[in-house]
């Protein structure tokens, strides 16, 4: 799973903690796309921009819709017999 991310946005949890202003510094100018957290070698979080996280919930509403229609219309074609 880690080859989908830079070395550079990958963090351990103690990292975060000790460097929290300066990667929400980083984050907030665009430096970083977002900060990768593991703990106990394993992918735990991702901290992103608010308004970055605003603009994937959006969009994730919007899937939902199209996805709730696409299935709502095969469903009654389903019931239809066609």
């Amino acid at each position: 799973m880690a080859d989908f991310y830079d070395k550079e946005e990958i963090f351990t949890a103690t990292q975060i903690v000790r460097d929290f202003s300066s990667i929400l510094k980083k984050i907030g100018s665009n430096e970083l796309e977002r900060a990768i957290i593991i703990k106990n070698g394993h992918f735990r979080a991702v901290m992103i921009d608010f308004e970055e996280y605003e603009k994937l919930k959006n969009a994730l509403g919007v899937l939902q819709k199209i996805y709730a229609k696409t299935k709502k219309a095969a469903d009654e074609k389903a019931q239809n017999g066609n």
